[in-house]
């Protein structure tokens, strides 16, 4: 008989009332934003009146997560990068080179002197004079390689060393390539995201395409150019020494040295040495500020490595210029007056108070492994976000409407129960999208259109099936069991095969595809719950009050 045990119907309607609480929130979707807003601001500013107040606008006890709007609701900019991977080659050539130098100088006696040699990007060609000795220069230079650190790689080494008469040639093996290139990727995934969080924007999707590209979606902001001005610089920061100035922009730097142009004073050059004293990537903390003379600047700090490194060379080189290198152009280049110990100082140079603090997250966020060229470019403005909702919104209201009049025209009360269900059903959805800070797209909102249908559906199949059970003369109560008990089966079927499709659309698909995915899948458990159980719930609390001796479906 129609039973459901009172612990069961306490389950089913807390699980209603939790979806709904969490949904709440959506219905008051400003005045909820406002407050979050002022919530993290008061976390790292302190309290103000204005923020109290924004704060007061929503209670603190209630739930307070909503449904982030992606780019294509509330309008925004997107930006398709392609990593130049290539680069990380020839800086790990770079680098090397020094140790290959230190270490074959150990054994000058055997091979001679060592030079090093033009060569491709992504090589390293190194000459010595003593061709006999270059079977103990290569294995030297190949004790200097590592294992390959990747799944794929085991068993690697991270050089391939080959060599002809007197000239060694060094370059990454292809199993260290594929390894950092998939480092390389992850990295500037990691900086463009923190990049983008210093900025307080909102939920933005930052995720790998391919092999070598990156989506960058941000919702809210003004422009991609504003966008590409704030992740698209490379914000490689060195302090290299300087060697000369000229006014030549073709004068010859010499070897192993550059020529850089000067960033706030044009017309000028200076030729700094190639290898740096200490780079970017030992910073720990860069903050805007202001000089002595109250013009915007940039204070920062090494860590203990970089400290060193830099207090042994301004120690030792007191009265020399040190050129403060950013992307390639030299920001100031100072004469150092005094050991600097303490691993920390400040860039001084013509800039504006925006510009210092940009500097100042880039450097904080990190500087990006690789250059990154940007394929596409695209704005939404907020107006076609607000144009994107009132379509979804009346797309939704529309499809509501007409499924809940079939519903009552089709079966009645049982139809009423079904659209009471299926209310529900779509405040769970929001509530589950809320409680995991998913982002809702235009594709989003076609999936709890689908899911709409998808729901009613189910309670058609058991409705039919009650009919049926009906006419071979059974009471209604056991007509109403069996048929509930034989329509599960087919419910089940229907909908697993959906959320396959669902779960492979997630993990195969980007951006909007996941969007849709993500709703599609929420919505068939969710539909599945409330048609098995809140609509059984609901019939079973009318016919034990009742007790009708027919009924119709």
């Amino acid at each position: 008989m129609l039973q459901i045990p009172l612990w069961k119907r306490v389950v089913i309607w807390g699980l209603c009332a939790l979806g709904l609480l969490f949904a709440m929130p959506n219905a008051f979707y400003t005045r909820v934003e406002t407050h979050n807003d002022a919530v993290k601001a008061i976390a790292a500013k302190g309290e103000t009146p204005e923020l109290l107040a924004k704060e007061a606008l929503w209670p603190s006890w209630l739930p307070s997560n909503l449904v982030n709007l992606g780019l294509d609701l509330r309008g925004g900019a997107q930006l398709l990068a392609e990593v130049q991977v290539s680069d990380v080659y020839s800086a790990r050539m770079d680098a090397l080179w020094p140790e290959v130098r230190d270490a074959l100088r150990g054994e000058r006696a055997t091979v001679g002197t060592v030079r090093r040699q033009p060569a491709p990007a992504g090589q390293l060609k190194v000459r010595i004079s003593n061709p006999a000795g270059l079977a103990k220069a290569m294995q030297i230079i190949s004790g200097l390689s590592q294992p390959v650190v990747s799944l794929t790689g085991l068993g690697s080494s991270e050089l391939a060393v080959t060599g002809a008469g007197d000239t060694i040639t060094v370059q990454l093996s292809d199993a260290e390539k594929a390894a950092t290139d998939n480092r390389t990727i992850q990295q500037s995934l990691e900086i463009v995201r923190r990049r983008v969080d210093e900025v307080g924007t909102r939920e933005p999707t930052i995720q790998r395409q391919g092999k070598d590209r990156i989506l960058i979606q941000v919702p809210g902001i003004g422009s991609a150019s504003e966008l590409k001005a704030l992740i698209g610089t490379t914000a490689k920061l060195t302090f290299n020494p300087v060697v000369g100035r000229t006014s030549d922009p073709k004068a010859p730097p010499g070897p192993r040295n550059e020529l850089l142009p000067s960033l706030d004073q044009p017309g000028t050059y200076y030729i700094v040495e190639k290898t740096p004293v200490v780079s970017g990537d030992e910073l720990t903390d860069a903050q805007p500020t202001f000089d002595q003379n109250g013009r915007p600047a940039v204070s920062f700090r090494f860590n203990p490595t970089g400290a060193r490194k830099f207090g042994d060379y301004t120690g030792a080189n007191i009265g020399s210029p040190f050129a403060i290198v950013l992307d390639g152009k030299v920001i100031s280049a100072p004469v150092i007056q005094d050991h600097i110990p303490g691993g920390s100082g400040i860039i001084t140079g013509n800039f504006t108070i925006e510009q210092s603090t940009q500097l100042a997250v880039l450097l904080r966020a990190g500087a990006l492994p690789a250059k990154m060229t940007f394929l596409e470019e695209r704005t939404i403005g907020p107006e076609l976000g607000q144009d994107s909702i009132d379509a979804g919104r009346i797309a939704s209201l529309v499809a509501f409407a007409a499924v809940l009049i079939f519903m009552v025209l089709s079966y009645g009360l049982f139809g009423i129960f079904a659209n009471i269900a299926l209310l529900l059903n779509v405040g769970m959805i929001f509530g589950l999208l809320s409680m995991i800070g998913a982002t809702l797209t235009l594709p989003g909102i076609a999936g709890i259109v689908l899911t709409i249908g998808m729901a009613v559906d189910a309670n058609v199949l058991i409705f039919e099936r009650i009919r049926e059970e009906l006419r071979t003369a059974r009471g209604p109560a056991r007509a109403i069991e069996l048929g509930y008990e034989k329509a599960l089966s087919a419910i089940l079927d229907a909908n697993i095969t959906t959320l396959i499709t669902a779960v492979i659309l997630f993990a195969m698909g980007s951006g909007p595809v996941r969007g849709f995915a993500i709703t599609l899948g929420l919505g068939i458990i969710t539909s599945v719950f409330t048609a098995i159980y809140v609509t059984r719930l609901l019939v079973v609390l009318w016919f034990e009050r009742r007790r009708p001796k027919t009924i119709e479906v």
